[in-house]
């Protein structure tokens, strides 16, 4: 465990909860929702001890956020191509086959250490953690977090959804050629545009290729969007159909695209890669 940043509590008129008065104290937790999150993971500690939104503060009072180093996981030596890093975050481009996260060996997370150079920044995470997902079946653009204030900004830009994310799918049908999606996700609302970029008859079925750009990140949520159309991606096998499965090359699913604000410089990055081969072999 290592204190990131310590606060003294001095005179106050009256007595305060923690989850009131902490907000704003810590630089790297400027809103109230970052610093609901830190205490719930147990990265705030009162007086050396970890800290409930339930405790009251008083004159003197020490308050630290902490950063838990955790074990160390094992490196899976799996190349990645890196296409932005700096010391406070990278960005790798996910190859489909392997979950981002999860208790498994060969996970994107375990290969990132191999992969990324370690930051020398005082706030460092003790390895690169991922901010968010992309299915095991779907390859494309990660953000990763190397620093803590990188990763509870990120965190907050996806919570503000002010990260712009471009997806490229092949899906069985002919579709419209632009369309907003609007379709609650268990209970949730949920959103995702699109704009179909071809369109072709192979062995005698109809297929679309879609540019996406969701507006709120659900598990599996373009993928249930375009099922429910009626138009499944190619390869699905979750929410798929027999129609979609001759092509025998996986998820037709990709993150192409990212855009959004850097974390600690506020400069925007806008990330671009070409569509796996396997879209340009199917649709040439």
């Amino acid at each position: 465990m290592k204190i990131i940043e310590s606060h003294i509590v001095p005179a106050i008129s009256e007595k305060i909860r923690l989850q009131e008065y902490a907000v704003g104290i810590f630089k790297l937790l400027p809103t109230k929702s970052g610093l609901k999150k830190a205490i719930k993971k147990q990265e705030i500690f009162l007086n050396g001890k970890v800290a409930q939104t339930s405790d009251w503060i008083e004159e003197n009072y020490k308050i630290d956020l902490v950063q838990n180093e955790g074990k160390q996981p094992k490196v899976f030596q799996l190349k990645l191509e890196v296409i932005f890093e700096d010391d406070h975050l990278a960005v790798v481009n996910k190859v489909a086959g392997y979950p981002t996260t999860g208790n498994y060996f060969k996970t994107i997370e375990h290969a990132l250490p191999f992969n990324l150079n370690p930051s020398p920044i005082d706030d460092a995470l003790a390895y690169p953690i991922p901010v968010h997902r992309l299915d095991n079946p779907t390859s494309g653009l990660l953000i990763i977090a190397k620093t803590k204030a990188a990763q509870l900004q990120l965190h907050q830009a996806f919570e503000d959804k002010t990260v712009s994310k471009i997806y490229l799918a092949l899906v069985s049908g002919e579709t419209t050629l632009e369309q907003n999606i609007v379709t609650p996700i268990d209970g949730k609302q949920a959103s995702t545009s699109f704009k179909r970029i071809g369109f072709k008859i192979q062995n005698n079925s109809p297929f679309s290729l879609l540019e996406l750009r969701p507006q709120t990140g659900r598990t599996h949520q373009i993928r249930i969007h375009l099922s429910s159309l009626g138009h499944p991606i190619v390869g699905d096998k979750l929410y798929g159909d027999n129609l979609t499965s001759y092509f025998n090359k996986g998820l037709y699913l990709s993150a192409i695209g990212l855009e959004f604000s850097h974390p600690i410089t506020g400069k925007s990055l806008q990330l671009k890669i070409s569509p796996p081969s396997k879209f340009k072999k199917s649709y040439e």
